[in-house]
């Protein structure tokens, strides 16, 4: 599966303004549309050996599999698709090696990870997350959040207790309630959207999303989207201008063109030649 030329991709990570390390991570393999970032928290340094282990885990199991594998064939007992099944399998490892490093190194005790990864294929984006990093889609200008935060104030978003105005506004954001590393096996929720031409996908850590409103988010894009590098520049710039309280994180796609899977007796015979 190579993507080469239909998608267009860019990841900045900064430190913010009030925290000593960046303990956020990114990875991307635009050539295989995969895209990983991950917010890592506990201990000194210790957040970014959590999130370090989850984005190289992440990479190296899809990248793998990717390269083996036949993409369009779907698990008739979960339903997912295979890249579904690719990413919470990727997922799980990590959490796994996360939880095993914790309980094994010292300086390494309590720490764990968020991750929100995507594989584009076959005109679709699949994403698997845990913990509260987003994916967001600007379509025809008009912003939505596509992944739901596993958070406390989530939960009480669900219950009625807040608005999700009320939310954006409310002090508590932090407290997760699905992490990786802190148990020995994670729930991943996976999700599927169509891509169109010209959509634009945003990942981002809570570093942007708690210091930045969606309606800004949005109006940023619009303005910056032209030129993702810019774009970039300008939500970090916008999160350290709004307090910079976190690590800021931010990966950005445009899909520049379709790209539906190959199917046919061709592609299984370059497949099975390597």
């Amino acid at each position: 599966m190579h993507l080469k030329g239909k998608l267009s991709c860019v990841g900045v990570s900064d430190a913010g303004r009030v925290r000593e390390h960046n303990e956020d991570t990114i990875g991307t393999d635009p050539d295989i549309g995969l895209v990983v970032l991950a917010d890592g928290m506990g201990g000194y340094k210790a957040g970014e050996v959590a999130s370090g282990i989850a984005i190289r885990t992440v990479l190296t199991l899809v990248k793998d599999a990717v390269e083996r594998e036949d993409l369009s064939r779907h698990d008739g007992d979960s339903g997912l698709s295979r890249p579904g099944i690719l990413l919470r399998d990727a997922i799980q490892r990590a959490n796994k090696i996360i939880y095993q490093t914790a309980r094994t190194q010292a300086n390494c005790e309590g720490m764990g990870t968020t991750i929100v990864a995507g594989i584009f294929y076959d005109d679709k984006l699949t994403i698997a997350h845990v913990g509260d990093s987003r994916l967001y889609r600007l379509r025809a200008r008009e912003l939505s959040q596509v992944t739901q935060d596993h958070s406390l104030l989530q939960e009480l978003v669900q219950r009625g207790f807040y608005t999700p105005e009320e939310a954006q506004r409310a002090a508590a954001k932090n407290y997760v309630t699905r992490a990786l590393g802190v148990e020995p096996t994670v729930e991943v929720d996976v999700t599927e959207v169509p891509v169109r031409k010209d959509d634009l996908y945003l990942l981002c850590s809570d570093g942007l999303s708690d210091m930045v409103e969606d309606d800004d988010i949005q109006l940023t894009i619009n303005t910056f989207g032209a030129n993702l590098d810019t774009l970039a520049q300008q939500l970090v710039l916008l999160g350290n201008d709004n307090g910079g309280r976190d690590n800021i994180s931010v990966v950005l796609v445009r899909a520049l063109d379709a790209f539906p899977a190959r199917r046919g007796i061709i592609d299984r015979l370059r497949r099975m030649l390597g």
